[in-house]
């Protein structure tokens, strides 16, 4: 059959529960063989806490990163075992950015866990415990939501960050202007507003300093041109040359994910292939939501039996 026009997804912080990859990696050592490599890296079983937990622990953006890229890792390289074709293209939702450019060939595992690692270090220590947050809002549109923050700032920060698909978007900042925003989104109409359990006000303006930070490691980092084509969900763009990369990963760790525009940018490149590849269905979810279209294939990869069917689906069993 024709190779099909197609993206490979990584999900971000927010998809990761205890007990995670079990059931693939009771099937393909592929799934051990990363955890085990990322382990050494970090210093303590990333498998074994991410199968015993707590849940509490599991959601530390400095755990959660390095857990979250490893299993996206992981399920690539099952699915490169069973002779799997790579995509026409890459892309990820925040830390999934990570993930995607390990899948293709710009950023080496092993640094790119550590990498994370730092990186959610850098993010935790920003803003003071307690003092920053997250919220999702439901049922505004985008310009109406952006006011509403700018409404209700004040001296302090709070921004819309993670525009997911129509009416679904996250806000980020301090606290109390946190609070503020979620109750003028309401009276202009939201239909619904939650605090995230997130202490961390990612991809606001106040993680400008982590980026800073972040910048100065990335200088140090291996980055090469990507074997596969990668398009950023921070501008929706292709990014090619590695010096380009090293700025985008700078970049995003203040800056808005614009998810809806990386979908439809993908669209407008002829995609009609999407695959969820690592835990969740988050991001297959908000790509159904970005576009109905029947005739699009909006498939995940997690388990052994979604593997199967993604097979099954293609009809040859490993051509995309």
């Amino acid at each position: 059959m024709p190779r099909m026009n197609s993206v490979f997804l990584f999900p971000g912080q927010g998809s990761q529960s205890v007990g995670m990859m079990s059931d693939l990696a009771a099937h393909h050592p592929q799934v051990r063989e990363s955890f085990d490599l990322a382990s050494k890296v970090l210093g303590f079983d990333l498998w074994e806490l991410s199968q015993q937990g707590p849940a509490e622990r599991l959601a530390l953006t400095e755990i959660t990163q390095p857990l979250m890229l490893v299993a996206g890792v992981a399920t690539w390289r099952v699915w490169r075992a069973m002779g799997g074709a790579d995509p026409t293209w890459v892309a990820g939702h925040s830390l999934g950015e990570f993930t995607a450019l390990v899948a293709a060939g710009v950023l080496d595992f092993s640094e790119a866990v550590d990498l994370v690692r730092f990186r959610g270090e850098i993010m935790r220590d920003a803003v003071p415990e307690g003092q920053g947050g997250m919220a999702a809002i439901i049922g505004l549109d985008d310009a109406t939501l952006v006011d509403a923050c700018r409404e209700a700032a004040g001296d302090q920060v709070v921004e819309a960050v993670n525009f997911n698909a129509p009416g679904q978007v996250v806000i980020a900042g301090h606290v109390e202007a946190l609070r503020r925003a979620i109750e003028v989104a309401k009276a202009r109409g939201a239909k619904r507003a939650l605090p995230l359990p997130i202490s961390v006000p990612c991809h606001s303006s106040l993680m400008q300093p982590a980026a800073e930070r972040l910048r100065e490691r990335l200088r140090g980092c291996r980055v090469a041109a990507p074997s596969i084509r990668f398009l950023s969900s921070v501008d929706a763009s292709e990014y090619v040359e590695p010096e380009d990369i090293r700025d985008l990963l700078y970049r995003q760790l203040a800056r808005p994910v614009r998810w809806v525009s990386t979908i439809e940018a993908l669209l407008a490149r002829g995609v009609t292939q999407f695959v969820e590849c690592g835990p969740g269905k988050v991001l297959a979810g908000l790509t159904r939501r970005i576009d109905k279209r029947p005739e699009l294939q909006i498939t995940t990869l997690e388990t052994t039996q979604h593997f199967a069917t993604l097979e099954m689906a293609l009809g040859d069993g490993v051509s995309l």
